[in-house]
């Protein structure tokens, strides 16, 4: 049977393999893709999401959506995916954007689709809007695969937080707290093993040897340098790729458990850490029976814990389905 999904993004480098291995795989059909300000401006992330549409053959389209977080300044990643998010490739698209706004795509979309897949590459403000304004659609949603957070671990963008929900915690918090199936994918489980080494990229570009295994590694570029110059890691990191790659199978995520996981909107130095309940104190008695914060008991009162949190994946097997889908 074929699975429908929404792709809401802002759209660089690693954005765009993710949307070429969705529009990639045969059982996916990607109803629409959503652009939010995040990476790149709406404008350039929506460049860059109809250039991998036509060169994936397809005619999926792309609507802009909101150009600013909720409440805070924009802050754009240039600094890590390029002035254009492409590693300077320059890559222009030849179609134009599809008329219409992204949340009211959204929500119309998950309407009309009973068990769509939402998958989150961005800042969450274009989903906070859509439940904001239509919270109806969140039943309406099987899976909403979020490449966002930090799972008790180090942020990317600040010693606590991971870009896309450091971006507009606000929205986070709103989406996270919404109701919706969150699947959590945290920036670090591109890192280390899941790498691409010098290896595995030369494999991309010389043995299978496609535009869109070139596009793969070429739009990167600039993510490369960034990951070993910045984060010492041994190649290229690829988070949302291996967000899409758990929306595609999520048997690839092999230790899951769900959480209370709540979005750091007040802290000085821990605006948009996730913060992961792990050991389930939330809503508990623990030491010399002290009662969990207060800040808590809204999550807690509202049933069980139902952020899935990803914490491991197969390695192999997630880079088995990236090769798999560069292949046309």
């Amino acid at each position: 049977m074929t699975r429908k999904m929404i792709i809401d993004t802002d759209t660089a480098s690693d954005d765009a393999v993710a949307i070429m291995m969705a529009l990639q795989t045969p059982d996916i059909e990607v109803e629409a893709i959503t652009v939010v300000s995040g990476n790149m401006p709406v404008a350039q992330g929506s460049n860059n999401a109809r250039y991998v549409v036509e060169l994936c053959g397809k005619t999926t389209p792309v609507y802009h959506g909101a150009e600013k977080p909720l409440m805070r300044e924009t802050y754009h990643a240039h600094w890590f995916h390029g002035v254009d998010g492409m590693g300077g490739m320059d890559y222009k698209a030849t179609t134009p954007p599809a008329e219409g706004n992204a949340v009211d795509v959204l929500i119309d979309t998950i309407k009309a689709n009973p068990g769509i897949i939402l998958v989150a590459l961005g800042p969450l403000t274009n989903v906070a809007l859509a439940v904001g304004k239509a919270p109806e659609i969140v039943a309406n949603v099987s899976r909403c695969v979020v490449m966002g957070g930090a799972a008790n671990v180090v942020g990317n963008v600040t010693p606590a937080a991971e870009y896309n929900i450091w971006c507009d915690p606000e929205a986070a918090r709103i989406a996270f707290r919404s109701g919706l199936p969150v699947e959590m994918v945290g920036w670090e489980l591109c890192r280390g093993g899941a790498n691409l080494d010098d290896d595995e990229m030369r494999y991309c570009k010389e043995t299978i040897n496609t535009s869109l295994a070139h596009m793969t590694i070429d739009s990167n570029f600039s993510a490369i340098e960034a990951n070993r110059n910045w984060l010492g890691d041994p190649g290229l990191g690829l988070p949302d790729p291996v967000a899409m790659a758990i929306a595609i199978d999520p048997t690839i995520c092999t230790k899951s458990s769900k959480h209370y996981v709540e979005v750091e909107c007040d802290g000085t130095y821990t605006r948009g850490m996730t913060v992961v309940d792990q050991l389930g104190s939330a809503g508990r008695d623990v030491r010399n029976g002290m009662k969990s914060v207060p800040m808590w008991e809204e999550l807690v009162n509202k049933g069980e814990p139902h952020i899935t949190v990803c914490w491991e994946i197969d390695n192999a097997r997630w880079k088995e389905l990236l090769y798999k889908t560069m292949q046309v």
